[in-house]
């Protein structure tokens, strides 16, 4: 025996017909499972757009709180063809004097909507190396790390080292063991 499969509109369809034969709001609410503001949301809708209303509604916003204005959007992108060398903070400037009574976009804002229509050129990001010391040559085993405890001690000169005093401080300190 196959499922008895059931949609969301043929139970609002079963719903409204059984409370238009006459049947209680709260009993039959509590029979298909929902409460009775729902109930009572379904019976209005079926009551204002008929059959219509009892299909699912789209859950998609009517509007977008932070979305730009299209007009602003336009003129961003004419500022932008007239100055093509200008890029977000100038045109914002450029908007504010010319259009004072709309609130301005930030700088960011701008910036996308020429990023979005590529009227931006991506800069390429410079990427540092790290650079190491050089290593010195060891002869022994540890000299390397000899040399390096040697040198933060300030007993041995690194490489390129031009101060005379320190290369004379050197030369007493292998003299005197």
């Amino acid at each position: 025996m196959p499922w008895r499969t059931c949609r969301p509109m043929d139970e609002r369809l079963r719903f409204i017909a059984r409370l238009l034969e006459g049947e209680k709001m709260s009993p039959l609410c509590r029979e298909f499972g929902i409460s009775r503001v729902t109930g009572y949301k379904i019976y209005e809708r079926y009551k204002t757009c008929g059959l219509e209303g009892l299909n699912d509604r789209s859950r998609r916003p009517y509007r977008h709180a932070n979305k730009l204005p299209f007009q602003v959007e336009r003129t961003i992108l004419g500022i932008k063809k007239e100055y093509s060398s200008w890029g977000a903070p100038k045109i914002r400037d450029k908007l504010i004097r010319e259009f004072p009574m709309i609130k301005p976009p930030a700088v960011s804002t701008v910036h996308a909507v020429l990023d979005r229509k590529g009227l931006v050129k991506r800069r390429k990001r410079r990427r540092y190396k790290a650079k190491g010391t050089q290593l010195t040559a060891a002869h022994a085993p540890n000299g390397l790390w000899l040399v390096r405890a040697l040198q933060a001690c300030g007993l041995v000169a690194q490489a390129g080292d031009p101060d005379p005093a320190h290369q004379a401080r050197l030369s007493s300190a292998k003299r005197s063991p």
